[in-house]
C-alpha cells in the first residue's frame, strides 16, 4: 500500500530570506558594476560609485564591529540577568536595569566623544558605544525570560534532586531561551544600524561611504552604504526569527 506524502510549501519568509541574502551578496561583490545605473540616476555626480575601499571589505569591517560588540553585550547582559534572578542578586535588579537603561539613553555620538580622548580613534571607541547601546534589550529579556519559568516547575526539579546548576541548564534556560534570543535579536539589529556612526571617528564600516557622501554632497554614496546596511539588518532579523522558531537548548 502506497503512503501519500504531504509536501509542505516553503514559507514566504524563507523565500524572502534567500532572495535578500542573494541580493546582499551580489551588491557587496558587484556594486562597482552598477556605475552606469548610478550615473544615470545622478548625472551631476562625477564619481557615482564609492571606490576608496571595496564594499566587501567595508561589509566585513562592519560585521566585525557588530560581532565583537554584540558578543560583549550578550555575555555581560546574560550574565547580569542571571545574577539578578538568583536569590543573592535579586536586590540588585533595579540598579542593573537602571544602569543598562542609562547606557542606552546616551546618544552614540556622546559616548564616542567621551571614549575617543581615552582610547583614540577607530575600532575601540565604536565597540564601546555599541556595547553600551546593545546591553539593555539583552538584560531585560534575560530577566523577563527567567521570570517566566513556573515556580511549580522549579519545585518539581528540586524534588527530583537536581542541583541549582542543573536546574539552570536543564529547566530555566530552555524555557527562557526564546525570550533571551529575542533580546539578542533586538540588540544585534540596533548595533547593525548604529555601527555606521563609527565612521565619524575613523572606524571602517558601511557608514564610511555614507559619511563621505554627506561630506561631499554625493547622494549616490549615501544610498550605496544605506542600502547595504538596510539589507544586512533585514537578513539578520530574518535569521534570528528562524532561530527563535527552531532553537532548542541543548539539542
Amino acid at each position: 500500500m502506497r503512503v501519500a506524502t504531504v509536501k509542505h510549501p516553503i514559507p514566504f519568509r524563507d523565500w524572502l530570506l534567500v532572495a535578500l541574502s542573494v541580493l546582499l551578496v551580489t551588491l557587496t561583490l558587484f556594486m562597482a558594476r552598477l556605475e552606469p545605473l548610478f550615473q544615470a540616476l545622478f548625472p551631476d555626480v562625477s564619481n557615482p560609485v564609492y571606490r576608496r575601499e571595496s564594499f566587501l571589505q567595508l561589509t566585513l569591517d562592519h560585521l566585525l564591529l557588530v560581532l565583537v560588540s554584540s558578543l560583549i553585550s550578550v555575555s555581560v547582559g546574560v550574565g547580569a540577568g542571571l545574577f539578578v534572578t538568583r536569590r543573592g542578586g535579586r536586590e540588585f535588579e533595579p540598579m542593573v536595569s537602571s544602569m543598562a537603561a542609562i547606557g542606552q539613553t546616551f546618544p552614540p555620538a556622546a559616548v564616542l566623544a567621551i571614549v575617543v580622548p581615552l582610547a583614540g580613534f577607530g575600532f575601540v571607541p565604536t565597540v564601546v558605544a555599541l556595547t553600551l547601546y546593545g546591553l539593555l534589550p539583552v538584560i531585560q529579556n534575560t530577566i523577563a525570560g527567567l521570570n517566566t519559568v513556573p515556580p511549580a516547575t522549579l519545585e518539581a526539579a528540586r524534588g527530583i534532586g537536581m542541583t541549582q546548576g542543573q536546574i539552570l541548564r536543564r529547566v530555566e534556560l530552555p524555557i527562557a531561551m526564546r525570550v533571551i534570543i529575542a533580546g539578542v535579536r533586538v540588540s544585534v539589529i540596533i548595533n547593525i544600524g548604529t555601527a555606521t556612526i563609527g565612521a565619524t571617528v575613523g572606524a571602517q564600516s558601511l557608514g564610511t561611504p555614507i559619511i563621505a557622501g554627506l561630506v561631499g554632497n554625493n547622494i549616490a554614496y549615501v544610498i550605496q552604504g544605506a542600502l547595504l546596511v538596510g539589507l544586512l539588518a533585514i537578513v539578520s532579523d530574518l535569521l534570528f526569527e528562524r532561530l527563535e522558531r527552531r532553537f532548542t537548548f541543548g539539542a
